[in-house]
């Protein structure tokens, strides 16, 4: 069986992946495109749920297939949104309902691949029905707070029973080449890097080194460099590092120096108009903005917006704290090793970091009611 994103791969290597469909609720038209032809999608004609098509393909690599909607951003539960792994040379057949359940089968890859399909079945179902269930509360009015919590115990042991359901495919399958299309899977069950390399040893020689090492090993390459990323931000967002001083315009267009404000606290608050956690924080934001006024100043600092966009936004809020714009060749977020948003800087009277939150996290405001009560 198969969920709604699903990793596959393939064999052989004469640059095409034929792909088979028989499936209800797909529509009548689909694009097929990977990362590196996203602008220039392969147009699939759907005949009564059956389709069928060649797709050109010179290396291991996600596919997907999508409705014209999905590219134009349009919202539809009749959206088709399938995530896939195609290797040059292989046969893929799809059959079964989209919005229910359907099956993989096709040449030797996908036939291995359909026996970890359904192996895995039943610990996703029940991972995937816990998650309608949270959202289902969600929509009846339970507060976000009481469902998170709930969310949060529920899923790690879910994701866990996942994880040792495929790394035991993986032990039991060492010569399959569906073992090796497991391994970037398991990062989405919270697998750190040191638990993928494991699984890749498991592998027979074999594959461990085929056609499929470019696929897994590129995933744990990225994991590697995001490790190296957030150490790196961690060590420029200490408590006690000298927070680097920049000046960025206002929302008059007036350069503002951060070094300027030296002698009270200062919170940094990286933000977008297009982030929605930003967003929903501001309300709770403003309280204690209100709760300690004069104890400290909040400084704004737009990324990845235009200029119109920020300004708009700042009104649209009623944000009453201090505004830059930050432009996209600025080194202040690489200077701030900014990993995600928003993030929120605390910056003491003496010019030194005191601590670095990130995400609309419950544990800044406690951070402020214990420095300014």
């Amino acid at each position: 069986m198969a969920m709604l994103a699903i990793a596959l791969t393939g064999c052989a290597n004469d640059g095409q992946l034929h792909v088979k469909g028989n499936m209800k609720n797909v529509g009548d038209t689909l694009l097929a495109l990977t990362p590196k032809t996203q602008n220039t999608p392969q147009t699939v004609v759907v005949k009564d749920g059956k389709f069928e098509f060649d797709f050109p393909l010179t290396e291991v690599t996600d596919v997907y297939l999508v409705s014209p909607g999905v590219m134009r951003g349009e919202r539809s539960e009749k959206n088709v949104q399938l995530q896939l792994i195609g290797v040059p040379g292989e046969s893929m057949e799809l059959v079964g309902d989209l919005k229910e359940r359907f099956d993989i089968s096709g040449s030797k890859f996908y036939q291995e691949y359909h026996e970890l399909d359904l192996i895995l079945e039943g610990a996703q179902k029940e991972a995937t029905e816990f998650q309608e269930k949270c959202m289902k509360m969600m929509n009846d009015g339970v507060s976000q707070d009481s469902v998170m919590k709930i969310y949060n115990d529920g899923m790690p042991p879910l994701r866990e029973k996942i994880k040792q359901a495929q790394i035991g495919f993986i032990k039991a399958h060492p010569d399959y080449e569906a073992s090796a299309a497991v391994i970037p899977q398991l990062a989405m069950t919270g697998a750190g890097i040191n638990d993928l390399k494991e699984a890749a040893a498991l592998l027979s020689d074999k594959v461990k080194n085929g056609r499929m090492k470019s696929y897994y090993q590129g995933v744990i390459d990225q994991m590697e460099e995001q490790e190296k990323a957030e150490a790196e931000a961690a060590k420029k967002q200490a408590a006690g590092v000298e927070a680097p001083d920049f000046t960025l315009n206002d929302i008059n267009g007036k350069p503002l120096k951060l070094s300027s404000l030296r002698g009270k606290y200062v919170i940094l608050d990286f933000w977008g108009s297009w982030c929605g956690w930003c967003i929903k924080g501001f309300p709770e934001m403003k309280n204690y903005y209100n709760k300690y006024k004069g104890k400290f100043e909040i400084l704004g600092i737009d990324c990845n917006d235009t200029e119109q966009k920020w300004k708009d936004a700042v009104k649209k809020h009623e944000l009453p704290w201090l505004h830059v714009y930050n432009p996209r060749d600025s080194k202040v977020l690489a200077d701030y090793g900014v990993q995600g948003f928003p993030t929120k800087i605390i910056v003491g009277p003496d010019g030194k970091i005191v601590k670095t939150i990130v995400g609309e996290d419950p544990e800044f405001y406690t951070l402020l009611d214990s420095l300014f009560k």
